[in-house]
């Protein structure tokens, strides 16, 4: 049988490049992320409930939403950021379960990946059968994450310290994928893990 298992970490922990190594071993990987941007693409209803808690000065002048602004707002702000998530979590959820029993129908031995930064705190992590937390240090994941999207080191640190701290993730962890060394050490755990998850799948 299938198996759906929820990939999660904290900014720049390496989560999405382990979803990566995923997918180039045959798993199918659902990336909330991306399922959260077509939701929100103009006239959706999730972008309707936005404009309507937040307001039309968070569109973009072709009526897209200003991601970028928003997120500024929502890290100032703890209620904000509640409000957002009850118009999200939920759609996110179902269209992830959707594309699962999809990709389930279609192959019963499949191995499915929730490429989700948000699976504990979405509490998601009780619909998947197994959760793989991807660890790093924080002074790694603040070098990753100035190098990549040009934040500053102190723009990354308040974005560390408003989010679910890295070990309490690891409580809900069924495995770990340790992301302190180079590309090739994480590219060989996840082959390992990946076998195992496949033996899942097929039992």
């Amino acid at each position: 049988m299938s198996i759906l298992v929820g990939l999660t970490g904290s900014i720049g922990s390496g989560k999405s490049l382990a979803a990566s190594y995923f997918k180039e071993l045959g798993a199918y990987v659902i990336h909330a992320d991306l399922i959260c941007r077509q939701l929100v693409a103009p006239d959706e209803p999730a972008w309707k409930e936005i404009v309507l808690k937040f307001g039309s000065e968070y569109l973009s002048s072709d009526n897209t939403l200003n991601r970028s602004k928003l997120a500024t707002e929502i890290f100032k702000s703890k209620s904000k950021r509640k409000v957002l998530e009850a118009i999200l979590h939920h759609r996110v959820m179902a269209e992830e379960k959707k594309l699962y029993f999809e990709q389930k129908k279609n192959n019963p031995k499949a191995v499915v990946i929730i490429d989700s930064a948000l699976l504990i705190e979405s509490k998601n992590y009780k619909n998947v059968d197994k959760v793989i937390v991807v660890e790093s240090s924080q002074e790694l994941q603040i070098k990753r994450v100035v190098s990549r999207d040009g934040e500053t080191l102190t723009s990354v640190e308040k974005r560390l310290k408003i989010q679910m701290p890295l070990a309490e993730k690891l409580n809900y962890a069924d495995y770990v994928l340790c992301n302190i060394t180079d590309r090739e050490q994480l590219k060989y755990q996840v082959h390992q893990l990946y076998l195992d998850l496949k033996n899942f799948a097929i039992m």
